[in-house]
């Protein structure tokens, strides 16, 4: 398969009404059939939590894909925010993404932490990278992994 040209590029302030609409674009489907969806709580809620110094913009020949954050706990780091845009979906962009994020040396020995949608096909990316059931309720599945 073509692997393309990926770069993380730190975000900032400017790009958080941009990647609010991508996180409501992309989880509208699984939240609609969680019966969680709510136009204005998915926006609101990534605007809450955005960071840029966490988050970088995930671009992919010069253009932006999609964006995920990884951000200091207390007991190592959270994964979040991981969206990429429908069109460029299932082609390996994901993978291409954790591989490069989780090479980071800093997280070496380190224990990185997320929580996934029930029934989110996102959760066999990162099954695949390791990452292993910790809890789950009926709307999120947690999950771990020391790198």
């Amino acid at each position: 398969m073509h692997q393309s040209q990926l770069n993380l590029v730190q975000a900032s302030a400017i790009h958080r009404e941009q990647l609010a609409e991508l996180r409501a674009m992309v989880l509208q489907e699984d939240l609609t059939r969680l019966g969680r969806f709510d136009e204005h709580k998915v926006r609101q809620r990534f605007r809450n939590a955005f960071d840029p110094s966490h988050t970088w913009l995930i671009e992919v020949e010069g253009k932006i894909a999609g964006c995920i954050a990884l951000k200091p706990e207390q007991e190592g780091y959270t994964l979040e925010h991981f969206y990429l845009y429908p069109d460029v979906q299932g082609q390996g962009i994901g993978s291409q993404t954790l591989h490069q994020l989780l090479a980071q040396p800093h997280l070496q020995g380190k224990v990185v932490h997320l929580n996934v949608l029930q029934g989110s096909p996102a959760r066999r990316l990162y099954e695949r990278f390791g990452f292993e059931l910790d809890s789950e309720d009926e709307v999120d599945i947690f999950m771990s992994r020391t790198i």
